[in-house]
């Protein structure tokens, strides 16, 4: 596999600078693109992601210093390296403390400046490689969420490893806490876009005056606030992978923009005029009937079957319980090592709760509850005790039972307590959507949960 190319732009209003400067980029090595033209050069670091800027100081358009605050307010990973033929102490100052990579007096010795080029490749190998075992650990550290041997779970790895390599649009369905991001994160990975940005939008976290501009960005002066220029997600996931989780919480007026961004991947800034070319991969999410809600006007039909490319949906983990011991296992060790318990294993009585128990809330659920019990364990191992009263209780109640061969039902008080802590589990903690599935008031949920200790 060929070495990637290191992208360098250089910004001089000199041409027989250019022409000076172009012959040191080994051509094996860079990517160079030019511009003597200051003024031009913020459009092309909007149109293009670059490792390495370099850029003069003192230019008649556009000065080096603005341009490096442009750059950075804008993509805040890009190496500046500013030139300047009139350097003092105090410019050079300036642009380090803005975030300048170097300051280089000018004019260059050349021979040094190939061997400083050549620095520079090393430095950004390095880089690359440090990436790389981030991006390692972090896959260790997220596959304790997606792990299991149930025939179901083998199914959306197989799926994982076919669709990954493509840049085809993907459509992920399931119950809240399925672990849809997990999902989407797992494709990026594998795909060849994971050296670029994986970004995600909860389309639900936000209403529709906001998720405009959070979606497509802004152009300054757009609308009260709007200060500054600024780059949407769709912008920022370029050549990466744009994860919008709860897509049918999307208005229909966003839904349209939407569309037109994935079939001319190109993006509008509210207020602006200018088409921005993007190249993103779409991968979208819910947890709701998006073909049902096509039926009652609620989700346009030529968005779903633009995002309906490939289909997946992540089983509930009820389906799936013979996965729950080894997802247990995985959920210990990580909270063992995060609060530096010395808990060596959970207990057969408390692993058979847990497969007995119907998890509302799916993996994400039997993760809190796992980290609940790390936490207040007393012992080197999590017993049945240790766990939640509506699952511990439950699996007592069901050992009497089954002593007695004889059915025994929950009193009021206890179906009460576990309709409560089942509904703010469902709502991912959001108390005032758990009142309303339960038909109660906020305040009433608030006393009932101090009343049966839930500390949710």
């Amino acid at each position: 596999m060929p070495e990637k190319k290191i992208s360098v732009f250089l910004i001089t209003e000199n041409l027989s600078t250019i022409n000076e400067l172009t012959p040191c980029f080994d051509a094996s090595r860079f990517e160079l693109l030019c511009c003597n033209d200051s003024s031009r050069a913020k459009t092309l670091i909007d149109q293009n992601h670059y490792d390495i800027v370099f850029t003069f100081l003192n230019m008649k358009g556009c000065s080096g210093i603005e341009l490096l605050d442009y750059i950075k307010s804008n993509s805040p990973f890009t190496d500046v390296i500013i030139l300047s033929s009139e350097a003092t102490i105090s410019s050079a100052t300036e642009a380090l403390k803005k975030g300048a990579q170097d300051f280089l007096q000018y004019p260059l010795d050349l021979s040094y400046f190939k061997s400083y080029l050549s620095k520079l490749v090393q430095q950004h190998k390095l880089l690359d490689e440090n990436k790389r075992l981030k991006e390692l650990l972090k896959i260790d550290s997220q596959n304790d969420e997606i792990v299991g041997t149930s025939p179901k779970i083998k199914m959306v790895y197989k799926l994982i490893d076919e669709i990954a390599p493509t840049d085809v649009t993907v459509l992920l369905e399931g119950e809240s806490g399925t672990g849809k991001e997990l999902v989407a994160r797992a494709i990026h990975r594998r795909s060849h876009r994971n050296n670029m940005p994986f970004v995600a939008l909860n389309c639900g976290a936000l209403p529709e005056n906001l998720i405009e501009s959070e979606l497509f960005g802004h152009e300054k002066g757009a609308f009260t606030g709007a200060v500054q220029r600024k780059k949407g997600r769709i912008e920022q996931a370029n050549k990466g992978t744009l994860f919008l989780d709860e897509i049918a919480e999307l208005s229909l007026t966003n839904q349209v923009d939407l569309l037109r961004v994935l079939e001319e991947q190109k993006v509008s800034r509210v207020g602006g005029l200018e088409k921005i070319a993007v190249d993103v991969r779409f991968i979208a999410a819910t947890n709701k009937n998006l073909e049902e809600l096509c039926k009652r006007g609620e989700f346009r039909e030529d968005l779903f079957y633009r995002l309906n490319v490939i289909r997946m949906t992540l089983p509930p983990l009820r389906q799936r319980k013979e996965d729950i011991p080894q997802l247990a296992e995985a959920f210990l060790h990580k909270f063992v090592v995060k609060y530096d318990k010395e808990i060596k294993s959970i207990s057969p009585e408390a692993i058979e709760a847990l497969k007995e128990y119907s998890f509302p809330g799916n993996v994400r659920e039997l993760k809190n509850i796992i980290e609940r019990a790390v936490v207040l364990s007393k012992s080197d191992e999590i017993k049945l005790e240790d766990l939640p009263e509506q699952i511990s209780e439950g699996r007592m109640t069901r050992g009497v039972e089954d002593t007695r061969n004889v059915r025994k039902f929950l009193s009021l008080k206890e179906r009460e307590k576990q309709a409560i802590f089942e509904a703010v589990q469902l709502t991912n903690g959001n108390r005032k959507k758990a009142a309303n599935l339960l038909g109660i008031s906020l305040r009433t949920l608030q006393y009932k949960l101090k009343k049966y200790n839930l500390a949710i």
